[in-house]
């Protein structure tokens, strides 16, 4: 692997403490607040900067805020909420350099995996302000007596959206589903990640500049698994990134309240590369949703899958494009892949590594930690003859790892895509396109990439994006990504009075009237 010199301190330059000051003061209700938290910076390993820390009854006092911003809010137009998203859009764009420094600070990925945050954001920002409001329309339907009644569907807001968001994409993942959750009429609770607040925190500063009233969107923040329990226990709809094994306890606390969740969950993404596929191409892709983010991305490569006939020329191509790859820990574009974003991270990815070469597998390039780089340093790695025995085989790894699988047809492919209960994303590497398309539809996950690894799907931002099976419920993205965020409510009306018999029909002759109405209406194939 090339390797670039790592800084000195992780800490940017600008970052004072009144800067610090400014955006901890976005963290809500810190009334009887618990100890502040301070987060380690992967780059470095020295503290980052203490955020004041919140407890369940100051999440509950931020809900009730909330909910009064949240009638007033709810009332102006939505061209009005969406000025507010333009100028952010525009704010974040000129100011990205300030949020892209606190990403890979606190978070330790490469500067260009910080920008697709950026990229990300920006163009949703654009989208749901622009057609959020098509999403959003009544929908008119044929009521019970067509011209003397009428029907139609409309959008109401939830009320307060809780968003619980993890540290692997802070602005995207924090602002992404927030976005959508306010331009719909609701107020927001954002959780912010122990690991990487600050980034939510400057964020939610920035929306403050564009005009944001200051408690339609609140950020909390504590340790994670009792402030997650309060944001659930207090607000009307759950938005929730991150583990399966969390999004299940998610799920059954919101289902005990009776309130919808929606749960972008783990994966074990596949990679299948067909015997016509471009193999330098399926190299590359693999390469960029292998490693993207240095591998800590729910929608990232974990298999790959390649025809036998092929197997041996793309396990070198694919072997020379990871070894090309350069890491370190730089606040500019010269290297291609950070630091894992914690010592846990590290400790996983290590141990599943060792866990599959001791039990028989093949490194092929990569494999070791790199604390000559920084704390938390892994090379991308890639392997052959991973078994099932092996945790690396099935368990998400989440990290920069990949293993390698021969299929002696489409078929055997299949076998191998579709194994274990995840289904969140996945890839065909094929020159023939409906060859490609109709694997991609017999493979079990919520968005599969023809001639991609993984960012096209995800940048597809009309088209919902979340997963099958225990990958999760619900999709972000689209008309869906918003509606979610809303109520249906059916609101009919009646020109002639109540429906039913009237004043000089007696209940037979209204049955007998209905009776002839059933058939007349089967006969014209009525409805």
């Amino acid at each position: 692997m090339t390797v670039t010199a790592t800084v000195r301190s992780a800490r940017p330059g600008w970052v004072t403490d009144a800067k610090l000051a400014s955006w901890t003061r976005w963290v809500s209700a810190p009334a009887t607040g618990g100890e502040p938290l301070t987060a380690v910076a992967p780059y470095d390993g020295r503290p980052t900067g203490p955020v004041p820390s919140c407890t369940s009854d100051d999440v509950a006092a931020t809900v009730a805020v909330a909910r009064r911003a949240q009638r007033e809010w709810a009332t102006l137009s939505f061209d009005a909420r969406a000025q507010v998203v333009y100028r952010f859009h525009d704010l974040l764009v000129a100011r990205q350099d300030e949020v892209l420094d606190l990403i890979q600070w606190e978070m330790g990925k490469g500067r260009f995996h910080a920008w697709q945050e950026i990229l990300q954001v920006g163009n949703l920002a654009r989208h749901y302000a622009k057609h959020g409001a098509a999403y959003l329309a009544d929908h008119k339907v044929r009521a019970a007596i067509p011209v003397a009644t009428s029907a139609r569907e409309v959008r109401v807001p939830k009320g307060v959206v809780g968003i619980i968001s993890p540290w692997n994409y802070p602005l995207y993942l924090g602002v992404g589903d927030t976005i959508p959750a306010m331009l719909a009429g609701n107020a927001v609770i954002g959780k912010a990640d122990p690991q990487t607040p600050l980034t939510l925190l400057w964020t939610r500063a920035l929306m403050a500049e564009a005009g944001l009233p200051e408690h339609v969107w609140q950020v909390v923040a504590g340790p994670g698994a009792a402030i997650g329990e309060a944001v659930v226990d207090n607000v009307d709809f759950v938005m929730f990134t991150g583990s399966t094994a969390t999004g299940r306890i998610v799920a059954q606390r919101a289902a005990g309240r009776l309130i919808g969740a929606s749960l972008e969950l783990g994966g074990k993404n596949p990679l299948v590369v067909r015997a016509d596929a471009d193999l330098e191409a399926a190299a590359r892709g693999t390469v960029m949703a292998a490693f993207a983010n240095t591998g800590q991305m729910c929608i990232h490569i974990e298999r790959v899958i390649v025809h036998a006939d092929v197997y041996d020329d793309f396990r070198a191509c694919l072997v020379a494009a990871t070894s090309a790859q350069r890491l370190g820990a730089v606040y500019d574009y010269s290297v291609d892949i950070g630091s894992l974003a914690s010592q846990a991270q590290l400790d996983k990815v290590a141990a599943h590594v060792a866990d599959a070469v001791a039990k028989g597998a093949t490194v092929l390039a990569g494999g070791r930690a790199r604390p000559d780089l920084g704390p938390c340093f892994f090379e991308p790695t890639v392997l052959e003859g991973v078994t099932e025995d092996m945790e690396l085989c099935l368990g998400e790894t989440f990290g920069p790892v990949v293993a390698l699988y021969r299929a002696a047809d489409d078929e055997d492919a299949l076998r191998i895509a579709n194994q274990g209960t995840a289904g969140l994303s996945a890839s065909v590497f094929s020159k023939d396109i409906a060859a490609a398309d109709a694997i991609a539809r017999r493979i079990r996950a919520g968005s599969v990439n023809i001639n991609d690894g993984a960012a096209l799907a995800a940048g597809s931002i009309e088209a919902g994006m979340g997963g099958m099976g225990s990958s999760g419920l619900g999709r972000r993205h689209g008309g869906e990504g918003m509606r979610k965020y809303t109520d249906s409510q059916t609101i009919v009306a009646s020109k002639i009075g109540p429906l039913g018999p009237n004043a000089r029909q007696t209940l037979d002759q209204f049955v007998k009237l209905g009776n002839g109405q059933l058939r007349l209406m089967r006969k014209l194939r009525v409805r």
